[in-house]
């Protein structure tokens, strides 16, 4: 990334201001603006999330905020509610109390004396869901938006359930957010107080996966704040932006085809990562599009931002399977609309083992699998975050207990774009049973790079909403639906399809092994197509270099410790994932504070016993200045039997060596249909 010091507008900083909302509590906001706006007012830019703009996200603020303040906006960073410094407590994620705050905090910049009354919101992850919630409730100073890495859809699209089934991912980003509900705010700014507030913090804490296990099928907790309920409540434009690492691939492209309004999307070959900062790369001057959108959208300027197409991708070469790239090779497609007139949709019906081409006639055939618990230790994290290593590795050992279908080798290069989808006969002999339907590119060594994927479970295979258990031997129809892509199969490749019944530990399996029967003649596999005779152009207009202002200074005082793991034992047939993310002690040079983070977590397995499944999540927080020194340690295991999930979970809050806080959670929710 190119260090920009040299910005349109000189800035000034406000590095702590108390925003009070509706009830009288009081939101802590970091603010950079032009020095100008005190005599002339500029438009606002909000971003809203939990991660502590003091210190954890200081560091990627940095490097955007000041850049956008710099060319004529007042960027203003705001903790939620009980997260950081601002007061409260935070519970949950995208209450009703939360989007309240958010509307009090937009109306509370349009009145300030630097704003002009134009407001916009923009953010990745939670901040990206943040703004396009604000935006469905349409505040009045709210006239456009940029998010990244977002979804609209809660339930089917997000890391807590997938086709209906439960991610592993539901454990572990409630473990992620147990830890940062919990921390304290920092002495230096909320002054004596901030032990209060932390007791407050602790004290009406409980893992939040006990919610989310309570909403196993798509009800009223899920719709609320998902935009995909009501497209035509989004009124102000939107640049939406993801990659095709990234757990969150699929809402682009739903909101260019849905939404109403002016709108462009980016989609990447990144991980969960803002565009600028993207990995794998290549990263993209991402921050120079959003001035360009702000620009058009909040100051009436003539610049092009709206011109070109409306949808631009990374069109992804083939690559060796690996857990980690540097950069994705690859070219920038574009599509006037989406759906793209250049993408078609191309059935092709499966046989024995074999995806035959579009318009074979194939004989009918009963294939069964009953795949191993071991299917999935490869398939790498939901939502990649890049750190540690966490793509899919290579496919062939998941092959080996999946039932799998394989094209003739290409004699042509094929390119799609879009979502592919699967359609299947199945007879299951279980009444509750799942399918992970993953689409591989094959070398002509056998190497497997997995493109895409997606998840069903089948008593979902008509409705979210109201789940049917299967009839065991009855055969059904089912329409499984792959996450988003844009991929090259080169000529000397075979595309493969493979599916398996288990997918463990990227998702939760069902309740016990289940045989499937999955009848090849009427089923088949649809591919996006996009003809690789397509013009690229269509009116893109090239990316800049990735450029930003120069981050925050930090040390790192200690150093951490990053791996992925596989572990298994051939005398008692245990398998275990283990994952640490443990940044060490990184001191934050500008406020003097040492803040330590340490992730961990382990799912275990044994054999084909769907009752020894187990996941742990376990946080270390550690915060420190001077002789102040606080650590939370938050834990949460959950495992199932046959008809219910078992959690325990525990939180201890240390001041010093003195445990000040200790809780306890030990508490069963009934599977339903899971």
């Amino acid at each position: 990334m190119r260090e920009v010091t040299a910005l349109p507008n000189a800035i000034k900083e406000e590095e702590h201001v108390w925003i009070p909302v509706s009830d009288g509590t009081r939101l802590a906001a970091r603010i950079w603006r032009p020095t100008s706006s005190d005599d002339e007012p500029v438009p606002g830019v909000l971003e809203y999330i939990p991660y502590r703009k003091r210190d954890l996200t200081s560091v990627r603020d940095s490097i955007h905020h000041p850049y956008i303040a710099g060319h004529g906006y007042a960027c203003v960073r705001v903790d939620l509610r009980g997260t950081g410094d601002s007061e409260g407590v935070l519970v949950d994620e995208y209450l009703e109390q939360e989007q309240h705050d958010a509307e009090d905090v937009l109306a509370w910049m349009a009145d300030q004396p630097w704003c002009n009354g134009r407001n916009g919101m923009m953010g990745i992850s939670w901040g990206g869901f943040s703004a396009l919630q604000a935006a469905a409730r349409q505040p009045a100073s709210l006239q456009a938006i940029v998010i990244a890495s977002f979804t609209d859809d809660r339930y089917a699209d997000d890391f807590h359930y997938m086709g209906g089934c439960m991610l592993s991912d539901n454990l572990a980003e409630a473990g992620t957010m147990f830890a940062h509900a919990t921390c304290p705010p920092d002495p230096a700014l909320v002054g004596d107080r901030w032990r209060d507030m932390w007791l407050e913090r602790m004290e009406h804490s409980r893992p939040w996966v006990l919610e989310w296990l309570h909403h196993q099928r798509r009800d009223d907790y899920w719709r609320h704040a998902s935009v995909c309920e009501d497209y035509r409540a989004v009124r102000c434009p939107v640049l939406a932006s993801s990659g095709w690492a990234d757990g969150y691939s699929n809402a682009v492209t739903r909101l260019l085809e849905y939404l109403d309004v002016p709108r462009k999307g980016l989609i990447g070959p990144w991980s969960h990562k803002l565009p600028h900062l993207g990995e794998p790369g290549p990263a993209i001057g991402y921050l120079q599009e959003v001035v360009r959108w702000w620009d058009h959208w909040l100051k009436d300027a003539d610049n092009g931002a709206t011109d070109g197409p409306m949808l631009q991708a990374w069109m992804q070469e083939s690559v060796p399977p690996s857990t980690a790239y540097a950069e994705r090779p690859g070219r920038w497609v574009g599509e006037p609309s989406w759906p793209s007139p250049h993408v078609e949709q191309v059935t092709h019906p499966l046989s024995r083992h074999r995806i035959g081409a579009p318009g074979d006639a194939m004989e009918e055939a009963e294939l069964t699998v009953r795949s191993p618990l071991s299917v999935g230790q490869f398939a790498g994290k939901w939502a990649s975050y890049n750190a540690p290593p966490d793509l899919p590795y290579d496919q062939r050992e998941e092959d080996g207990g999946s039932l799998v279908f394989d094209t003739d080798v290409l004699t042509e290069r094929t390119e799609i774009l879009g979502s592919p989808t699967v359609y299947l006969e199945i007879a299951a002999s279980e009444p509750v049973a799942m399918v992970a339907a993953r689409l591989s590119d094959v070398a002509p060594d056998g190497s497997a790079t997995r493109v895409t994927y997606g998840l069903l479970n089948f008593t979902r295979r008509d409705s979210f909403d109201e789940p049917e258990p299967l009839v065991p031997g009855k055969r059904y129809r089912a329409a499984v639906q792959l996450n988003g892509v844009a991929q090259v199969f080169p000529p000397g490749h075979r595309i493969r399809l493979s599916l398996s019944t288990s997918y463990w530990p990227l998702a939760w399996p069902p309740p016990r092994p289940v045989l499937l029967s999955v009848y090849a003649g009427t089923s088949s596999l649809t591919l996006p197509v996009r003809p690789t005779g397509e013009s690229d152009e269509t009116g893109s207009r090239p990316f800049g270099e990735p450029e930003g202002t120069p981050p925050a200074s930090t040390m790192q005082v200690s150093p951490g410790e990053h791996h992925w793991r596989v572990f298994r034992d051939l005398v008692d047939y245990s398998s275990s994932l283990e994952i640490v993310k443990d940044n060490g002690t990184v001191r934050y040079d500008g406020i003097d504070l040492d803040v330590s983070r340490r992730a961990y977590e382990r799912y275990d397995s044994v054999a084909g016993d769907f009752e020894s499944v187990r996941g742990e999540s376990t946080w270390t927080m550690g915060f420190a200045r001077g002789d102040w020194s606080t650590r939370t340690v938050t834990r949460t295991v959950l495992r199932s039997t046959e008809t219910e999930f078992v959690l325990h979970a525990t939180l201890d809050g240390y001041e010093g060596a003195e445990r000040v806080f200790s809780r306890e959670w030990s508490e069963s929710v009934p599977r339903d249909n899971v």
